[in-house]
Formats: structure tokens, C-alpha cells, sequence
């Protein structure tokens, strides 16, 4: 029985899984044959659904940006919940950071003019959990959002993470319990 739509959103959805865990572990140069067995696809399906590594990784990155604006969406969400998911985000795509501060090469122009506008979806979803009474502005918060990607190294996505939080501490930013958005 050809399962179509259905198995074409399946194989989608693991191509971009598996995208997110083979960056984070070598970066965004990673061989896209492995993302394609990662996902237990052959490469033809993945350059289906993805034509080059750029529109992946484009992908990967609106869908983190996505998780954080659901997150900030939800009724009573606070600043610490958001940033919670957003701090998951950078931990678990940290190759993301070295695009996102990438100068304009001609090799990631484009990638860099869709991080830009998700950068700016991502300080709208910001403001709704300030309004809940932080002492940050959006100026602020972006700032502080800038600094801690920058300390977000380590071999680990745990290393990542915890030196994600550290930063956070030092900047007085309270942050909730890391995770996905899972709402």
C-alpha cells in the first residue's frame, strides 16, 4: 500500500531530526549522506525534500525558532519558560551559532537573510513573557540571548548546556528546567 503524503512527512520529519543531531555533532558541514542514513532515508529522498545543505539547515533553524515562539505563545508563559526552550535550542544547535554570526559570504547570503528575519520572529517572541514584569528590555534580553550563544561550547550537547545556563546566571537571567518545547 503506498502510504504517499504520509511516509514523504515521516521521512520529512526524521531527515530533520537527524539534521539537528549530526549538526550538533559535527557542525554544519556535516555530510549530508549521513544525515540521510541518520534518518534511515535514502539521499534521493533526502534532496526531495531538501535540495542542498543550505535549505536543510534553513529547516532546522526555523524550526527551533518555531518551538521558541509556541513556547512564548502559550497562556502565562514566563520569560524563564521561554528561555528554557530557547537555551535547549542553542545547546542542541550549536553549529547554528557560527552561521548566525557569520559574515556575509556568498556561500550562507541567503541562510544569513532568513537567520536575520528569524532573529527578529524570535525578539516578538520575547516580548510577550517581558510584559510579565522583567527588568529587561528587548534590547537586553537580545543582547544577553547574543552573549550566551557565545559561551556555548563544549564537545557535549550537556557541556553546552550547562555553560548556557552559567552564562545565564552570570547576566542574572533566571531560566527554567532546559527541554524542548513539548506543548
Amino acid at each position: 500500500m503506498n502510504q504517499g503524503p504520509k511516509a514523504a512527512a515521516r521521512n520529512r520529519a526524521a531527515l530533520v531530526a537527524a539534521a539537528r543531531e549530526v549538526y550538533a555533532e559535527v557542525g554544519l558541514d556535516a555530510p549530508m549522506a549521513e544525515i540521510a542514513r541518520r534518518a534511515g532515508v535514502g539521499q534521493g529522498s533526502l534532496y526531495r525534500h531538501f535540495p542542498d545543505r543550505s535549505a536543510i539547515a534553513a529547516t532546522v533553524l526555523e524550526e527551533n525558532v518555531r518551538q521558541v515562539e509556541r513556547a512564548a505563545a502559550v497562556e502565562g508563559a514566563t520569560l524563564a519558560d521561554v528561555l528554557a526552550v530557547l537555551t535547549w535550542h542553542l545547546a542542541e544547535s550549536a553549529a547554528f551559532i557560527g552561521l548566525l554570526r557569520a559574515e556575509g559570504t556568498t556561500r550562507h547570503r541567503e541562510a544569513l537573510a532568513h537567520a536575520e528575519e528569524l532573529a527578529g520572529r524570535l525578539e516578538r517572541a520575547l516580548r510577550t513573557p517581558l510584559r510579565g514584569g522583567s527588568p529587561l528590555g528587548v534590547a537586553d534580553l537580545m543582547l544577553a540571548v547574543a552573549m550566551v550563544s557565545g559561551a556555548v561550547t563544549g564537545p557535549t550537547r550537556e557541556d553546552r548546556e550547562r555553560r548556557a545556563l552559567a552564562a545565564w546566571a552570570l547576566l542574572g537571567v533566571e531560566v527554567g528546567p532546559v527541554g524542548p518545547f513539548s506543548g
